[in-house]
């Protein structure tokens, strides 16, 4: 995952406690730029659709910080159901500003920018499956950040309106989500290995196979592309 340049991490910082008062707006970006004593037009190219850039840039750089935490923690011996409810507590953990999370669910539910939110809610749940070492090379690889979507979006909407101690409550929804998840991965086990069902199955399974992830750098002979010279 890419870094983000420090200007803009201190301006997502400085539009922080202008969100809770006035969402991811306009008003928030001037007042963010103010407070850093930024110039517009540096704020600008930092930020070309202003609060709504800082809104992407600011669920992104929670997925770092989220990955950063999953490589630090203990988790290679835990069950893979595990390390995923563990990556979705660490994912909410790291987000903090619970309000700015708020508020960015609002901006990103309107039409006009739903499709942003639903590739930044895909980002995250292929962050979750590229730092647990996902290897999926057909449409496994689809299906599984799919369904994860699902959980990671719906926990979200749950983790804003949960006041329990310590989120408690979160962790319990989590884990009921992931065991939903986990049972219909074993009736697909079971239809797979139904013998009778094998010769419908099998055109399936052969067009599955045909699909692959998208490329995660550009093939190398396209213009532009350079190779060190070997020797």
């Amino acid at each position: 995952m890419t870094t983000q340049a420090p200007r803009t991490d201190a301006l997502i910082d400085a539009i922080l406690p202008h969100v809770a008062f006035d969402g991811w707006s306009e008003t928030a970006f001037r007042a963010a730029a103010a407070d850093l004593d930024m110039d517009m037009a540096e704020a600008r190219a930092l930020a070309p659709r202003g609060a709504l850039d800082l809104a992407v840039a600011f669920h992104r750089r929670g997925d770092r910080r989220m990955v950063e935490a999953l490589h630090a923690e203990p988790v290679a011996d835990m069950r893979m159901r595990d390390r995923i409810a563990r990556a979705i507590r660490l994912r909410l953990d790291v987000a903090g500003d619970r309000e700015a999370v708020r508020r960015g669910s609002a901006l990103f539910a309107l039409p006009i920018h739903a499709a942003e939110g639903a590739r930044l809610i895909w980002g995250t749940a292929d962050a979750i499956w590229s730092a647990l070492g996902d290897g999926s090379e057909d449409i496994n690889w689809y299906t599984k950040r799919a369904t994860l979507s699902g959980v990671y979006a719906a926990t979200v909407l749950y983790w804003l309106g949960d006041d329990s101690l310590e989120h408690q409550a979160t962790d319990a929804f989590i884990d009921r989500r992931i065991d939903n998840v986990m049972q219909v991965e074993k009736v697909k086990a079971q239809v797979n290995g139904n013998r009778m069902l094998k010769p419908f199955l099998a055109p399936l399974d052969r067009l599955g196979a045909m699909v692959r992830p998208p490329r995660r750098t550009p093939p190398a002979d396209l213009p532009g592309s350079w190779t060190l010279p070997r020797g």
